[in-house]
């Protein structure tokens, strides 16, 4: 019996030697309006979501006074707040009890995959690259280190 015949039983064989071959899943999608929480998270959907492959180091808390309301809060939460509007797609990357991790973008289209938050905040300066994130934050993290932007241009920051 060949493996591409259309029996239960091949299909069940295929899908076996799939998940042993280690052919990796689809990662779970969901979108929806984003709220940006005090602590860099997003609220989507009854969602708790932390940007995958970043770290938001504290910085001092900054209010925009040319907003009305005034908006105050940490360099990321409102670096976050002006990019998120209208709907946020994400792409689940883990799950920690309530948390949901996830590379989240705006501003995607069925032809265009938007900017991503992560890569964005690495980018400002405001979020550093963990190890498992992907190169494109490494290296936009070290392109910011080496301009000053975010916390990297303040006093008082080692220089990793």
């Amino acid at each position: 019996m060949s493996l591409f015949t259309t029996s239960r039983g091949a299909r069940a064989v295929s899908l076996a030697l799939l998940l042993l071959l280690g052919v990796p899943a689809r990662a779970a999608e969901f979108s929806g309006l984003a709220y940006v929480n005090d602590d860099a998270t997003l609220s989507i959907r009854n969602r708790r979501v932390r940007l995958w492959g970043i770290h938001i180091p504290r910085s001092t808390e900054d209010c925009q006074t040319y907003q009305r309301p005034v908006e105050c809060g940490s360099h990321a939460v409102l670096a976050l707040k002006q990019r998120v509007e209208g709907f946020v797609h994400c792409e689940e990357q883990a799950r920690d009890g309530e948390l949901t991790e996830a590379t989240c973008r705006v501003a995607a289209s069925k032809f265009e995959r938007g900017l991503d938050l992560g890569a964005y905040l690495v980018e400002q300066g405001w979020a550093v690259a963990r190890d498992e994130a992907p190169l494109e934050y490494h290296v936009l993290e070290r392109i910011a280190r080496d301009t000053g932007r975010g916390v990297w241009g303040m006093s008082g920051w080692l220089r990793r």
